[in-house]
């Protein structure tokens, strides 16, 4: 049975790939409704892991920005409500919202997490891609949520295809970790030399992209680069 559905999935979604852009987008969405909850277990909305205390949010459906937010916030802030209602603010006279997904599942664009760390009187400041992370002053970064690709899988079935994702580094007790909701449990990354390792790793990819999770006055003042380093 599990063959079968396996290539009955691969079959209908390589038909899928001819239309266009927005028959894949709708596709997928529509796997996340109605066949993710058949095939994966519920999973916690957020969990302590108890030997290093941090919390981590496990993926559920598109959300993955929400689990972001609250991931490099460590502590469970924001929900599926908040960040439509968000939604709303950013387009009032959409009937379609255009910063997340059409049925509503999540999937929710940039625009979406700076206005969520904007009513933390906390900012997202998008990082420079030509600057080297040795620039940065990772003492005033509270966190760092990057947008990545990932690989879609339905439960144990994995298709050919790679989509946007976001996820969340910060330091927690001294040491680093990457919170990718997609990931069991929190994986450490070290120390401050491993954690600029990672991430010219993660930015080497054409595609990835980094947002600086900050106070307001260390926005204002650009105080998130070593001071040798210019400003624009």
């Amino acid at each position: 049975m599990y063959n079968i559905f396996r290539r009955t999935i691969r079959a209908f979604y390589y038909f899928v790939c001819r239309g266009t852009r927005a028959l894949k987008e709708t596709f997928l969405t529509l796997i996340y409704f109605f066949i993710w909850p058949l095939h994966c277990e519920q999973l916690p909305i957020g969990v302590i892991m108890s030997d290093v205390d941090v919390f981590h949010e496990k993926q559920r459906l598109e959300l993955c920005a929400i689990h972001a937010l609250n991931n490099v916030l460590q502590e469970r802030v924001f929900t599926k409500e908040t960040a439509d209602d968000i939604c709303k603010r950013l387009a009032p006279q959409c009937v379609v919202n255009p910063h997340r997904s059409m049925l509503g599942t999540g999937n929710y664009d940039v625009n979406v997490i700076m206005a969520a760390l904007q009513s933390r009187d906390l900012a997202a400041v998008w990082w420079d891609k030509r600057r080297t992370v040795q620039s940065l002053c990772v003492d005033k970064v509270q966190g760092f949520i990057l947008n990545v690709p990932s690989r879609v899988s339905l439960g144990i079935v994995s298709l050919p295809l790679k989509r946007r994702h976001w996820l969340a580094v910060r330091q927690v007790n001294g040491q680093y970790y990457n919170l990718d909701s997609k990931l069991k449990s929190p994986v450490c990354i070290g120390t401050e030399a491993d954690l600029r390792t990672f991430l010219s790793e993660q930015l080497s990819q054409d595609v990835t992209e980094m947002l600086l999770v900050v106070r307001r006055d260390v926005e204002e003042y650009g105080s998130w680069l070593n001071s040798n380093e210019p400003r624009k």
